[in-house]
């Protein structure tokens, strides 16, 4: 990878790529790509069988990364994901079996419907890229990637995450259901075969830590920044937030505009980088106060009210460096 026109060029391939078998969501696939250029997690909450599963495997087959899927269920314990260390008589020793958090690419799946204190342990590995085993600690790969699905709150026998496990997250995204046009185009597929066992590794993990190397070069000016401050100061102040967005969301924010405006093949951010990612990155970091909730208004929209009335600066020569 010799340029940026090259790591443009790549993003540009393994978009494309994923989207021959996530049919007819090149958004939410860019939104993706957008969180695993900045280093950061994804979570979805959507009803099951709108393509999550097939959305992450893609991903990680596209890139040839180790890929593990967890499915969590009220049973499961902190060590069934970490790992745990099992007497090994023969040897007269502990020996480490790594448990699936050990992994490039994992599927975290129904993360809400685990106990407390199993989300406490994949939060350790998400925040420090590191989990503690038996009083040790443990590295994680380079390439740590969680995408974490969960179901509607309003469903039975659900864990509401707490807000520090969701501060963790980039992204929050929800799939949706595929237009009618997309649907029927997946009931033409051969019914016996997988597309995504189909695909082939166009990118290696390496040059997936590259693109990330190159994204956080991506430069922002002193306006940009002031501008990303605007929106979450106004979130700190809003009359309908109860709690504002956090210094560690207002650097989320930053990486992901760097990611965006990288994948976007610029060297440089601009506001439109802003209003692309932030009611994602912003709108699960907020609790909206009790006057919200007898409106019935949800945190996403209140997030683009925000971005939409706040000022942009408008001179390009003060994007680019």
């Amino acid at each position: 990878m010799n340029s940026n026109s090259e790591a443009h060029q790549m993003i540009s391939e393994l978009i494309d790529h994923v989207e021959t078998v996530v049919v007819g969501k090149r958004k939410i696939v860019k939104l993706m790509t957008i969180a695993l250029v900045a280093g950061g997690h994804v979570l979805i909450e959507d009803i099951p069988g709108v393509g999550k599963t097939v959305l992450v495997r893609a991903i990680a087959k596209s890139i040839g990364a180790d890929f593990k899927r967890i499915q969590f269920t009220p049973d499961l314990l902190p060590s069934d994901i970490t790992g745990l260390s099992i007497y090994n008589q023969k040897e007269a020793r502990f020996e480490f079996r790594p448990g699936p958090l050990m992994g490039n690419i994992i599927l975290a799946d129904e993360i809400n419907r685990t106990s407390p204190k199993t989300q406490s342990a994949l939060l350790e590995g998400m925040a420090e890229r590191r989990v503690t085993v038996d009083g040790i600690t443990r590295q994680l790969p380079k390439l740590f990637f969680v995408m974490a699905t969960q179901n509607p709150i309003e469903y039975e026998g659900t864990y509401a995450l707490p807000e520090a496990q969701l501060d963790r997250f980039l992204l929050k995204l929800s799939i949706g259901y595929p237009s009618r046009r997309d649907e029927l185009s997946l009931l033409n597929r051969t019914p016996d075969q997988n597309p995504v066992n189909s695909l082939t590794p166009i990118l290696t993990v390496d040059e997936v830590l590259q693109l990330r190397h190159r994204a956080a070069s991506v430069y922002v000016s002193e306006d940009m920044k002031n501008y990303l401050m605007d929106i979450v100061q106004t979130t700190r102040e809003h009359s309908m937030i109860a709690l504002g967005v956090s210094p560690r969301g207002t650097i989320g924010l930053l990486r992901a505009v760097q990611a965006c405006a990288f994948i976007e093949q610029r060297d440089y951010a601009i506001p439109d980088d802003v209003k692309t990612v932030a009611p994602y990155v912003l709108a699960h970091r907020i609790i909206l106060n009790q006057e919200a909730v007898y409106e019935n208004t949800d945190a996403f929209s209140v997030i683009q009210e925000i971005v939409r009335k706040t000022k942009v600066p408008v001179d390009i020569k003060e994007f680019v460096k």
